[in-house]
């Protein structure tokens, strides 16, 4: 997932010091709930410090979608797009401060700005072609080289993320996952 630095964008006809403006600071807690799954979307997050996750609860089963780093964004977009509840919770693993964008201020500035328009469109692209990867992967690919493939390309998941949380992600148990860990180490 592509890492976005606010105070780093650079566009033809918007100064970024025209989003700052937009933005509010929050922090919460490991274990906040910014986002309810079946509530409407109203906020885009960026991360500033901290760690979030997406995730769906089926029928009490976690089912980890991604995890979103420093200078990342996350939003259920789909929910906030159409205007509908969220099949995704956003929570923190850890302390957390984000930027937050309204839905209000998001779609403004979307309209007016047409590179910054550009810009979260290639952003949100992106982010359907890692989930595209994750579902090929969870069908493809047996829970061993899913791991793998983590290790490879995610360290900081391994790094910073509860085992419960990996396992979660990678849908398998936590019980299998330390198999996993110990056969591979």
């Amino acid at each position: 997932m592509e890492k976005i630095d606010v105070n780093k964008f650079h566009f033809k006809n918007f100064d970024i010091s025209d989003l700052k403006k937009h933005l509010t600071t929050k922090t919460v807690p490991a274990k906040a709930t910014l986002l309810y799954q079946g509530d409407v979307a109203e906020n885009v997050y960026i991360v500033e410090q901290g760690l979030l996750r997406l995730w769906n609860n089926d029928d009490g089963r976690d089912i980890t979608f991604q995890f979103f780093f420093e200078n990342q964004m996350v939003s259920s977009f789909e929910s906030l797009y159409l205007n509908q509840p969220s099949n995704f919770s956003i929570e923190s693993l850890e302390d957390t401060t984000v930027q937050v964008l309204s839905k209000k201020s998001f779609e403004e500035i979307l309209d007016s700005h047409e590179d910054v328009r550009q810009f979260f469109t290639q952003t949100i692209c992106k982010r359907f072609i890692d989930y595209t990867h994750y579902f090929l992967s969870r069908i493809k690919e047996n829970p061993q080289d899913r791991y793998e493939e983590l290790v490879e390309t995610e360290p900081e998941i391994l790094k910073r993320v509860p085992q419960y949380y990996i396992a979660s992600y990678l849908g398998i148990t936590p019980v299998s996952l330390s198999r996993i860990r110990n056969k591979s180490n």
